[in-house]
């Protein structure tokens, strides 16, 4: 928001020839005020508030003044961002290193990037498909640490994940060996990915809670009280990802001591115009058009889930829009796309009143077609044309 008002404090040394300061203290000489009016300023301890649009100045109370002073502490916070190499990474550096296609505002990223470095443990919730784990990816690139990648909620098998198996070998006997993420936790310094862990077996967050917790720190080998123990290493980061809600049938209701060892950090999702600008930047063999038209179609949806009686219960994600933008670079049209990536996400009960005619109907609008094509299938066209033939003569 632009300033309208400058507020100026009066100084003079022989009485005729006044200074003017801002509230930062630095002296203002391109600002005009009649010396008349600095001269009353002064004899009655007050201000100058000067209007910058119209060039005019009124004398205000002193104490209009000191409220716009920057407070001390926060001279001092900046004043020890610049002189700490760590802080000015968090507020200053870090912000360019985001790449463009992660669309995040400044505040969030940089509370993403301190969680980080401080070696909270972060939980990244939000819509399926908004960009959890690219996110999380990203910021691991932007660290630039050892990174190791868990997908919990395909694991079938969450001791072997987290742990390892026990062996046995007729020349050997029996022999244990450990999992990745053994190796994961005694790596100093390491950002550990735990993808899907609302999908994750109840097991796996049982082996997890001494883990993540900041107290505790350690991973359990086994469930007896005298099981040898791993501790984690200094400045390892567990990054999670989740869709909580009831709307996501195969996640499970975390624990909550499990969720309480994380800062949670919730992504957004797009806008139209956000969501038209990455999926141009991501790819830009497309035209605006199409990227528009992609847009449109997602948000539509979104939009079409949240009212009093909508006529779908799906929408389109942000990883759908880009590999339907993907197709559109590599030369297919935006009707072929819809029916691979679009459709089969609709239910089709239900004929003309069905979910996915519901959804060609709005893909249509973007598809150039002309006015009089039909883009249902043939097979409802040729049941109706039968049933017309059985019909008979009046």
């Amino acid at each position: 928001m632009k300033k309208k008002f400058e507020y100026l404090v009066v100084e003079s040394k022989d009485g005729k020839n006044y200074i003017l300061r801002d509230v930062e203290g630095k002296v203002q000489r391109e600002i005009y005020v009649r010396d008349i009016m600095c001269e009353k300023a002064l004899l009655n301890g007050q201000c100058i508030q000067y209007n910058i649009e119209t060039g005019t100045s009124m004398r205000k109370p002193m104490e209009m003044f000191s409220d716009m002073k920057p407070v001390e502490a926060e001279v001092k916070a900046s004043s020890k961002i610049e002189s700490d190499p760590v802080l000015n990474f968090i507020h200053n550096e870090s912000v360019d290193l985001r790449p463009k296609t992660l669309v995040m505002p400044d505040l969030k990223w940089k509370y993403l990037v301190r969680s980080a470095m401080r070696g909270k443990n972060i939980m990244m919730t939000g819509a399926a498909g908004c960009g959890k784990t690219m996110a999380a990816k990203k910021l691991v690139e932007a660290l630039d640490r050892p990174e190791f990648y868990f997908n919990l909620g395909a694991t079938q098998d969450p001791r072997g994940t987290l742990i390892g198996n026990t062996h046995f070998k007729k020349d050997e006997g029996t022999t244990f060996a450990e999992s990745l993420f053994v190796k994961a936790i005694q790596t100093e310094d390491a950002i550990i990915l735990l993808d899907e862990l609302s999908r994750a077996h109840p097991e796996a967050w049982n082996i997890l809670m001494t883990v993540l917790d900041q107290g505790q720190r350690y991973l359990r080998l086994d469930e007896h009280q005298d099981a040898p123990t791993i501790k984690v290493a200094k400045g390892v980061t567990f990054i999670a990802t989740a869709n909580i809600g009831n709307e996501y049938t195969a996640t499970r209701v975390m624990d909550r001591a499990l969720v309480d060892r994380f800062i949670i950090v919730e992504m957004d999702t797009l806008d139209m115009e956000q969501e038209s600008k990455l999926l141009k930047d991501l790819h830009p063999g497309i035209t605006i058009e199409q990227s528009e038209h992609i847009a449109s179609i997602a948000s539509m949806t979104r939009k079409e889930i949240k009212g009093e009686a909508p006529r779908i219960t799906n929408s389109i994600s942000t990883r759908i829009s880009v590999e339907i933008a993907g197709l559109l670079e590599d030369g297919f049209v935006l009707e072929e796309a819809a029916e691979v990536c679009i459709y089969p996400f609709f239910d089709e009960d239900g004929g003309v009143d069905s979910e996915r005619t519901y959804m060609k109907q709005v893909v249509q609008k973007y598809c150039g077609s002309t006015e009089n094509e039909d883009i249902f299938n043939a097979e409802g066209v040729e049941e109706e044309e039968n049933q017309n033939m059985n019909k008979g003569p009046y």
